[in-house]
């Protein structure tokens, strides 16, 4: 039974979350199509495209992203403190950049209400911009409506083009943030569209490996670029938000992930386990498993057991499901 997505949410519990998009009718997000051999490569830099755009309006970070060939995976960070920062005038910025405003707010931004009764009014549209625009279903929305609406286009066709609603995962402590952005930053390595995590592009892996100057060429800049969300490492405390943990040992854990999860790769025998791995308890047998099926074996949230119990309680559920497995992993 489909589940509303307050259910899913609960910014109380944590900021971080994965959501997935996938395809309806055997459209092609990206790729190419092996029946018409008609190619839809050039998709993928829409969605990086739109992506950044919006990230620049909301109060959204992008912590990871993979573009496949009929769905996308964001894990994203709400940043609440960003969007309390805003002034309405802000608010009003940020939201007129996506969507028409009414006369009402039109007249407010040129001072010309003629009442209290007004401002009042004004003031509440633009608190619900304010929530709008830290909003994980709002961010979704406005990312699937224009590519649909672009695919939909180019196809010369009507019609849904996504699944009815996207999927969303809340990753309720560290571990299990790590554990499913190695995931997603894998996904290519795992479909064998990529030899490498170093060759999978259109990942996150492979922007924090590269950075975006690799793709001057195709993006469309049209303002200040928002960075991904960023690795602070030790220093966290004395930084704004962000990874607790140094980007080199994330990239030295994905790329060794990598070399495992290959086809030609079974049976290998793993040695020197990178230093997050350690830091994270996990073994090596463990975290290859998660890496391989994190997405298919856990749903709605990941974390410890009493964590797992707090969202339960914030989302009004009785249970949480995978909580036998995840006894087992995350401690």
């Amino acid at each position: 039974m489909t589940q509303s997505r307050k259910t899913l949410i609960s910014l109380e519990d944590t900021p971080y979350y994965h959501c997935i998009s996938r395809c309806v009718r055997r459209a092609f997000l990206c790729g190419e199509d092996e029946y018409s051999g008609q190619s839809f490569e050039h998709r993928r830099q829409w969605m990086i495209d739109r992506i950044r755009y919006l990230t620049n309006i909301f109060a959204v970070d992008v912590c990871s992203y993979a573009i496949m060939s009929n769905h996308y995976h964001l894990v994203l960070h709400i940043n609440e403190m960003e969007i309390k920062a805003c002034s309405d005038d802000e608010i009003y910025n940020r939201w007129c950049r996506i969507y028409s405003v009414p006369p009402i707010i039109l007249r407010w931004q040129l001072g010309k209400l003629t009442s209290e009764e007004e401002r009042i009014t004004a003031l509440k549209i633009i608190g619900g911009w304010r929530e709008r625009l830290a909003d994980i279903s709002w961010f979704m929305r406005c990312l699937n409506e224009f590519i649909a609406r672009k695919a939909n286009k180019e196809d010369n066709c009507k019609g849904r083009f996504w699944e009815g609603r996207f999927k969303s995962q809340a990753l309720l402590d560290e571990q299990a943030l790590l554990t499913c952005m190695a995931y997603v930053d894998l996904n290519p390595v795992r479909a064998k569209m990529a030899e490498s995590v170093e060759m999978s592009e259109y990942t996150s892996a492979f922007e924090r490996i590269h950075g975006i100057a690799h793709y001057e060429d195709k993006v469309q800049v049209t303002d200040v670029q928002k960075q991904l969300f960023a690795f602070v490492g030790a220093q966290c405390l004395e930084q704004p938000q962000g990874i607790a943990y140094s980007l080199l040992d994330y990239i030295e854990l994905v790329d060794w992930t990598g070399r495992f999860i290959r086809e030609d790769k079974r049976g290998a025998v793993c040695v020197n386990a990178p230093k997050l791995l350690t830091s994270m308890g996990l073994d090596n047998e463990t975290w290859l498993a998660l890496a391989c099926s994190f997405g298919k074996d856990y749903h709605v949230a990941v974390g410890s057991l009493d964590e797992l119990a707090l969202f339960a309680e914030h989302t009004g559920k009785c249970w949480i499901s995978g909580k036998t497995k995840l006894q087992k992993m995350f401690h």
